[in-house]
């Protein structure tokens, strides 16, 4: 747990995510029956999910890793 440790907490999400590999998901989404429907709208969704777990790890990264430069400044 990084407790306020920026380059823990940036080691963290680089080694696992809370979230879910949009990959694992999309395998979910394989493995599933669907109708056209639902497969239509389950790859909405799943395209939607990849963006913005994309983004916000990109978003997370950068800021962590500003933090953890800042942290080991004298």
């Amino acid at each position: 747990m990084y407790h306020y440790n920026a380059g823990t907490a940036l080691d963290e999400l680089r080694e696992d995510a809370i979230l879910p590999n949009p990959v694992h998901v999309r395998d979910m989404i394989l493995r599933t029956q669907h109708t056209p429907e639902q497969a239509l709208e389950l790859n909405r969704a799943f395209l939607a999910y990849q963006q913005a777990f994309t983004g916000a790890r990109d978003i997370a990264a950068k800021l962590l890793e500003e933090l953890a430069a800042a942290t080991n400044r004298p």
